[in-house]
């Protein structure tokens, strides 16, 4: 039976909001794993998806709110935003 754990909310701005978007993402992947092994009876499939669409939807909402977050720490003092994008972690490295 897929596990469905609905209690952790955090406010935004508590700490343990990275480590609840960390194990949602491992339980993403953890639940990939499982339909991917083919093993799961189809209502435990079933079952499964609709916790992953559920934990996309958390993950991708989370996210948003990052963003608006970033966004308006990046606002000027008028009201304008000096958006530029995240620098990509991997550029400048060259090839390995």
């Amino acid at each position: 039976m897929v596990e469905h754990d609905r209690s952790s909310s955090p406010a935004a701005g508590d700490a343990s909001g990275e480590a609840d978007f960390a194990a949602t993402v491992a339980r993403l992947e953890r639940l990939v794993e499982q339909l991917e092994g083919g093993e799961l009876s189809l209502e435990g499939a079933l079952s499964a998806f609709e916790e992953g669409v559920r934990l996309t939807r958390d993950a991708q909402r989370r996210l948003d709110e990052a963003e608006l977050r970033v966004r308006t720490l990046t606002e000027r003092g008028d009201g304008s935003a000096d958006l530029q994008p995240f620098a990509d972690p991997t550029e400048g490295e060259g090839e390995r």
